[in-house]
């Protein structure tokens, strides 16, 4: 869940009422949008 907060700016309080499932799709949609974009040329 500290993953949720930091990436979307959400208080602990704004995840409270979501069930397991609903956690982790949010936590996959944070995984995309914290990982650095490719870079071409870059290995």
């Amino acid at each position: 869940m500290a993953d949720l907060a930091v990436v979307f700016h959400w208080p602990p309080a704004a995840m409270e009422d979501m069930d397991l499932s609903e956690i982790m799709a949010w936590r996959k949609q944070a995984e995309r949008r914290s990982r650095p974009p490719d870079t071409p040329g870059k290995k």
